[in-house]
């Protein structure tokens, strides 16, 4: 679940290894990308924290921080 706090949507993902953890980071990026909407966001070995702020609106939650949230989401479901 996300969590809104701070100006900022985030949440931690948790995967197999390395590997997956990075093909889902290649995932996001291919859809951040195309929303031309980019997240803040770290990678230690298999956990993925991100972090999403609308930096144009003032550093704010916006509704394209809620929409790639959902997009996001959506790949966790295949």
């Amino acid at each position: 679940m996300w969590e809104e706090t701070n100006n900022q949507l985030s949440k931690s993902f948790e995967f197999k290894d390395f590997s997956e953890a990075w093909a889902f980071m290649n995932s996001v990026a291919l859809i951040a990308e195309r929303e031309k909407h980019h997240p803040n966001w770290c990678n230690i070995y298999n956990k993925v924290d991100i972090r999403l702020t609308t930096h144009d609106a003032g550093n704010i939650v916006t509704q394209k921080d809620k929409d790639l949230a959902n997009e996001i989401d959506k790949l966790l479901l295949v």
